[in-house]
Formats: structure tokens, sequence, C-alpha cells
């Protein structure tokens, strides 16, 4: 039966996301309202500049969004305006009054979700981000939901657009990195200031979430180790495809077993992952995430990671989740952080690498290189030379070693006098 109440939404922003939030709600809003049981209406949209949204009702539309977010008539208050501040502010007041809130912010998330959380749990209200990771794909629900029987051993995955679109254009183009950024930029796949996305910050923010409610435990963005892709060459992307390898940008959180009991590695990075893993197929500016749990086994999510209306589709999943606990008088999932699992450092973290070395071409050279990782420890699997003379360039691929050992090793072949060079060194992904 329909409810004889409305449910208000008060939405903040009405960017790329929020523009196309305020139109879903209201050229849907007999359909909504038929799935949640009770109607829903927009109650105000904060802007910044009101001339630019005359798409929007004038009666809707404010500058000022601390009056609206404290209107008792807004029972879900949608954040898509992003940044720390003043959305931080704002959230806090609008859980404080128990307000159920939706937001897409991943860095908020990232830096403050306890807080955040916490001012939930004392009102009695909800915080929903599903649109925070991977724009449409349903993932956020079901790692926090569907698995919270299970125990996810690994989430692994391409979560931001960008840096995808750019790898996968110099893997099929042959372009550099340069030039791929570029174009990325002209088909709007990449900011004009691109720094979020290729130098890592928006994928370890993702990655800090992911990680927090697959292990129940309190991860920060400044917990994640970050690398971007800046340094990818088209040499080394050739490298890979040479033995059957492309080079993705992966947001890696693992539970892991150390001397100290479990604990929580994650991380972004390039990598080098063979083609045969669900991943590697992954184009373009999609979004893919591979999870691995206990009794589940592997799964693997896939879509839009980003745009205006996939990111909304997500965002009013959230608000109608929330409208129906109100007309149920129910509460969705509260934060998990119970395992408080340590955070491993990137130093200990097992793992491999690829190394081209720019070599002098005689005899010993070989010797010299596995003398110096078997020095540290460190077993090489694959070994091969190209070229020969001045043009002459040794190229392995390491066992399973600490990266912080691994670091330190190729750090020492730079200095043997065989090597002119090290001109490439990326970690490599073990077959899925």
């Amino acid at each position: 039966m329909m409810s004889a109440r409305t449910i208000g939404v008060a939405l903040l922003g009405a960017g790329t996301v929020g523009s196309q939030v305020a139109r879903l709600l209201v050229e849907h809003a007999d359909e909504l309202a038929a799935r949640i049981g009770a109607r829903i209406e927009l109650v105000g949209v904060a802007v910044r500049r009101p001339h630019r949204h005359e798409d929007i009702p004038a009666g809707l539309v404010t500058t000022d969004p601390a009056s609206l977010v404290a209107d008792p008539q807004a029972d879900i208050v949608v954040e898509v305006i992003g940044g720390i501040e003043p959305a931080r502010t704002l959230l806090l007041t609008a859980l404080r009054r128990g307000a159920r809130v939706v937001t897409a912010n991943k860095a908020l998330l990232a830096e403050d979700g306890p807080a955040l959380f916490a001012a939930a749990d004392a009102a009695g209200a909800d915080l929903s981000f599903e649109a925070a990771v991977a724009g449409a794909i349903p993932l956020i629900r079901p790692i926090r939901e569907s698995l919270a029987g299970d125990r996810i051993s690994r989430i692994m995955g391409i979560v931001n657009g960008t840096t995808n679109y750019i790898l996968s254009a110099m893997s099929s183009t042959g372009a550099t990195y340069e030039h791929a950024l570029a174009e990325a930029t002209r088909l709007g796949y990449a900011e004009a200031d691109p720094t979020a996305d290729v130098d890592g910050f928006d994928a370890a923010a993702k990655a800090a979430i992911l990680a927090s409610i697959g292990f129940h435990t309190r991860v920060h963005a400044s917990d994640v180790h970050r690398e971007g892709i800046a340094d990818v060459s088209a040499a080394d992307v050739a490298a890979a495809a040479e033995i059957g390898y492309v080079i993705k940008a992966l947001a890696i959180c693992e539970r892991v077993v150390t001397e100290g009991g479990d604990a929580v590695s994650v991380r972004t990075h390039p990598m080098m992952l063979p083609r045969t893993h669900p991943l590697a197929t992954v184009d373009g500016a999609y979004n893919a995430v591979y999870v691995e749990a206990e009794s589940a086994g592997r799964l693997m999510f896939y879509g839009p990671g980003a745009g205006g209306a996939p990111t909304a589709s997500a965002v009013l999943g959230d608000v109608v989740t929330a409208a129906r606990d109100i007309v149920a008088g129910g509460r969705g999932p509260a934060e998990s952080a119970h395992a408080e699992l340590p955070v491993q450092p990137m130093g200990e973290v097992p793992t491999r690498y690829h190394v081209c070395l720019d070599v002098e071409d005689r005899p010993g050279v070989l010797a010299a290189v596995s003398g110096a990782l078997a020095a540290n420890g460190i077993s090489i699997s694959t070994v091969r030379q190209e070229g020969g003379g001045a043009d002459a360039t040794l190229v392995l691929v390491t066992h399973m070693a600490p990266d912080a050992v691994l670091a330190a090793t190729v750090a020492r072949l730079s200095e043997l006098p065989a090597v002119r060079k090290v001109t490439s060194v990326m970690r490599v992904a073990e077959e899925a």
C-alpha cells in the first residue's frame, strides 16, 4: 500500500551527476513511488551559480546548503559536490539531526569516514555510498551485504576510467603516455588537471573504501601505497606484450598473514597482468573489480565507472533503499570495523618484478646480475637478452620477494659495472 507520507530529498550539487539525479527524481517520480511505497520529492537543490541551472525549478534552487541540510523536510540528503569541505560539515549536520545521507564523495569517505559513521550511529541515521566507487557498478552493497557472511581475501580492480583509457590506448596503438593523455583529455575522459587520476589519488581513495568494508577495518587514504602511471612508457607496454601481459593501473586490497597475525595490504599502482586474467580484457574508460572470497569464490563486477547518468543510477539506488527503510521504519548496515587489522607496509608486500637492464654485451654480465639478486635472496623466474653490442638489453622476471628487498636490489643492479642503466621496473601479477 502507498504511504500517505512524502519523503523529502535535498540535493547538494547539480553538476554532471547532480543534474542527472534531479532529472531522474522528477521524470521517474511515479515509478519510484511504486517501488518505495511512498512518494519522494525534491525539497531543494544547493548550487553555487543558480543561473547555470535553468532546468531546475527556480523555487528549488538555493545557494544556502547549510539551511537546506538543516531543513526537517529533508529526510534524505544527497551529496554530490565532492571535496572535503564544506561537504564534511554539511553531512555531519544532516546526520546529527537524523537525516539519511547518500554520498558519492570518495575523498571524504576515505579521509573521514569514521566520523561520519559515528554521527550516523549516534543519531540512528544511515550513510550510503554506492556511487563513491566504480560509478554505476553495484559493488559496495554486494560487499557490505551480500558477502557479509563470507570471508573476503582479495579485492582487486580497475577503478579509474581515465587511467584505464590511457593505458588501453597505449596498448592498442603504441602511443606514448603523453599522446594518450592528450587524446583522453580531448575526448573528455581526463580533466584539464588530471592529477587526481593519473597520480593515483582517486584510486587510492577508492581502495581505502573497499578495504574498509571488505576487511571490516578502518583504512584511510593515507594508509594506501600510491603510484601513478606517468612513468609508464611505450617500451614498458611493448615489453609486457612480448611476454603475454598487459599493463593496468590496479587498486589491490588483500588480507595477508604476517608473523604478528592477519593484516591488510592496500595499494594502487601500475602492474603487468597476464592476458588470461579477467581484468586484462577491460579496456577503455570501463571499470571492473575482481573479488575473491572463501565461500563465494571469484566474482567479477564490470561496467561504466563514471559519467553523469551511470553514477546517478547508483545514487538513486541508495535513495530508493533509504526511502524504503524510512517507510518500513528500519535502518541500513552500520560501519563494520570490528576486525581492526593493521595495514601492512608496502615494503613487506610480496611481489614480482619485471626489470629491463641496458647492459654491456660481454661474458659474465648475466652472472653478475644473477649474483646480485641471489645475494639478496631473490631468484629469477625468466631471463632473456635482446639485441647485442651497444643495444644489448637484459630482461628478467623475478620470483616473489618483499617489495623493499626487490627495490633495494634493483638499486644495486644499477651500480654494477656491466649495467649501463635500469630502463624499466614494473610489478608483475601471478596467473589468476
